[in-house]
């Protein structure tokens, strides 16, 4: 068919042409933007989840309705190493300089803009490397103790105010959250924790890997009070095909139930290999409808691409001894593996794997689901270390 008129959309964080099987946590997020414009108090939101199940999409679509509800919003993507202070900064700038300067605002934006204009000092002198112009003086005695918790709720909370103040509140959205040192998301959630408790129009919606909520809950101990941790999931085969379906149909075309259950059976309802084999099968497909064949023939294309690029990408950040560890964790199948079977599998002691394990997981590619256990975070991984690297007979 008409590559043209595809309606997949196979990319990092890149809207599907159907949302589905999400709603629930939509609806979520929609509750809290309206209590908080109405003053009411409201839990901020942390999505958990494998890579590939929407969570960035989602965060995007908390941003359009916030920002449909007058939100000013901020999208912040945390990374492995970088200092998350230096991310705020320019984010509160952006927020700070887009606040209505009415009578009665512009007292409480300049005073947020100085206290901001103190925390750049600190992290100057700490960190280095912020190159922000305010074109204010520093409020003496605001977010410049060098304490991380203190400076940041300080500067988190003048915010806060220049929004009530302005009538116009602000939702901060940050994705990758689990690569936030613990410090430094202990001082996030004791700001948020802060802004709560006076009530002001301030939520933060943040996005990780499923290890974020214990990250969260071992940085702070009320974290499970402050937020709400929803775990998004592979979508159920009604909502997958759902997600398949209608956007063929809006485009004049049709596909078999057949072709539905193969693209299924080989995605297991993971909304980003939906959008690569809806993607795929498009295009092979001919006469306006998607065949079992043409679903079979773009699983051949997606397991080709995804290895060439998804799965590759992730692959070539690790070490060879890396690479073995999650060869063997693979051999042992998709679900959770006791850490002490992949190192009777690999033939080493489990103490001696434990650097390599921790490396694993801080560069996002396990998980612990409980204590002593680990898996993927990108699924169909497994599949992709048994293709990449076959053991030897």
């Amino acid at each position: 068919m008409d590559p043209y008129s595809n309606p997949f959309n196979p990319g990092a964080g890149v809207s599907p042409p159907e949302l589905a099987g999400r709603s629930e946590v939509l609806s979520q997020a929609c509750t809290a933007l309206e209590r908080t414009k109405r003053g009411r108090h409201a839990k901020s939101l942390m999505i958990l989840g494998l890579r590939g199940v929407g969570k960035t999409v989602l965060l995007n679509e908390i941003a359009r309705e916030a920002g449909e509800r007058g939100y000013l919003t901020e999208q912040i993507e945390a990374r492995d190493s970088e200092d998350l202070r230096q991310l705020l900064i320019h984010a509160l700038r952006k927020v700070l300089l887009q606040l209505d300067r009415s009578a009665q605002a512009i007292e409480a934006v300049k005073r947020s803009l100085r206290v901001l204009r103190s925390f750049i000092g600190n992290i100057t002198a700490s960190a280095g490397g912020v190159d922000v112009t305010l074109g204010v003086d520093p409020e003496i005695g605001q977010a410049d103790s060098g304490d991380l918790e203190a400076d940041i709720k300080d500067v988190l909370v003048a915010a806060a105010r220049a929004a009530q103040a302005a009538s116009h509140p602000v939702a901060l959205l940050i994705d990758e959250l689990q690569y936030v040192p613990r410090a430094e998301l202990a001082a996030l959630i004791r700001a948020i924790h802060a802004v709560n408790q006076a009530g002001l129009p301030l939520l933060l919606f943040g996005a990780g890997l499923p290890q974020l909520a214990g990250q969260a809950g071992d940085a702070k101990s009320y974290a499970e009070r402050l937020f709400d941790f929803p775990r998004l999931d592979r979508l159920l085969e009604e909502d997958a095909n759902k997600a398949i379906r209608e956007p063929v149909e809006e485009e004049g075309a049709v596909i078999e139930d057949a072709a539905l259950a193969e693209i299924y059976a080989q995605t297991r309802g993971y909304p980003y290999f939906l959008q690569e084999w809806g993607y795929n099968a498009w295009n092979v497909a001919s006469d306006k409808i998607i065949t079992v064949d043409a679903a079979a023939a773009a699983t051949d294309q997606s397991i080709r691409k995804l290895d060439q690029s998804f799965f590759r990408v992730r692959f070539d950040r690790l070490t060879p001894l890396e690479r073995e560890y999650m060869r063997y964790l693979a051999e042992l199948g998709e679900g959770p593996q006791r850490s002490s079977d992949v190192a009777k599998t690999m033939g080493r002691r489990g103490s001696s794997l434990g650097p390599t394990r921790d490396n694993l997981i801080k560069k996002g590619m396990i998980y612990a689901p409980e204590h002593g256990l680990i898996a993927f975070t990108v699924p169909l991984f497994d599949e992709f270390m048994r293709r990449v690297m076959p053991l030897s007979p």
